[in-house]
């Protein structure tokens, strides 16, 4: 047998994707988005325990990777709201997935935020 050559993330779309949304609260992030439009507080209420500072950090990187919508709304004070695009609920089945194993293969039971089936008012690309 030959050896493996190493995983990189331009050869391995595992090792892409793992890359993409293993970052501490990602896919939490993404969880909670997929319910819909969240302002700043709403998302670091539902995630107790992160830092305002993480939350910032991890909502810009995944605006910059094209999977979260940041809307700013005119109005005083300023109303920022947070959703997800097209790419952000293509990664709703691996969440799914996630679910189904913890449930499955560690015996947890507890409920998490539903995986809806619904898309966005207003595709974002």
């Amino acid at each position: 047998m030959g050896t493996l050559a190493p995983a990189t993330h331009d050869t391995c779309p595992v090792y892409a994707t793992a890359d993409l949304i293993s970052g501490k609260w990602t896919i939490l992030i993404i969880r909670d988005l997929s319910e819909g439009c969240n302002r700043f507080c709403e998302l670091e209420r539902s995630l107790a325990g992160i830092s305002p500072r993480t939350l910032s950090l991890r909502l810009r990187a995944l605006e910059e990777e094209g999977i979260v919508r940041r809307q700013t709304f005119a109005e005083v004070p300023p109303r920022v709201e947070y959703a997800l695009t097209d790419k952000g609920f293509a990664l709703l089945p691996l969440i799914e997935d996630m679910r189904r194993y913890g449930r499955e293969w560690l015996g947890v039971e507890g409920e998490c935020t539903p995986a809806p089936e619904r898309r966005p008012a207003a595709a974002v690309a």
